[in-house]
């Protein structure tokens, strides 16, 4: 969003958004790589551009707050990212196969993206490892990502942007 200043209610917003991605993830946590979090991180980036990084920060220290902190905090620092700078340079596509592909693609990478955190570590051989290990799981978070952002990307896309003219009016 262009000239966006972080004013007090601008913040409030954010961190409310940021403890939504939260609340939702642990609400689903009991299904494993089922996640509303892709789907929305996709439709903030999209509605308030690099404005988005004010609300990772909230999930990912909410996150750390509630789970303690791991290698998973390096990974979600940059994970969320790429997802964001992916969602912002497709911003104007209005398919949502293309959405459900860029969410599912991101769901089947998920486990790739975070597994880069053991190459200082443990070099090539535990990246393998890791990634190898979770790619069950990596092709439910790409199924169950692709199947929420067919459905859910464009209804949450119009909601927000309606709310967010409203609010800026």
């Amino acid at each position: 969003m262009k000239g966006m200043s972080l004013s007090t209610g601008r913040l409030v917003l954010f961190a409310l958004l940021g403890a939504i991605l939260v609340g939702l993830q642990v609400a689903m946590a009991a299904l494993p790589n089922v996640e509303a979090v892709s789907l929305l991180v996709m439709v903030y980036t999209v509605v308030f551009g690099g404005a988005v990084a004010y609300i990772l920060c909230v999930f990912v220290v909410l996150e750390m707050l509630i789970w303690g902190a791991g290698t998973w905090v390096i990974s979600y620092l940059y994970v969320w990212a790429v997802l964001a700078v992916l969602a912002w340079a497709l911003r104007k596509m209005d398919s949502r196969l293309g959405w459900a592909i860029l969410s599912g693609g991101f769901g089947l990478a998920f486990g790739a993206l975070c597994a880069l955190v053991y190459l200082p570590v443990g070099g090539f051989r535990m990246f393998a490892v890791t990634w190898v290990a979770g790619i069950p799981f990596d092709v439910l978070h790409c199924v169950s990502n692709f199947v929420i952002a067919f459905f859910l990307f464009a209804p949450c896309r119009r909601l927000l942007e309606r709310l967010w003219e409203q609010a800026v009016q």
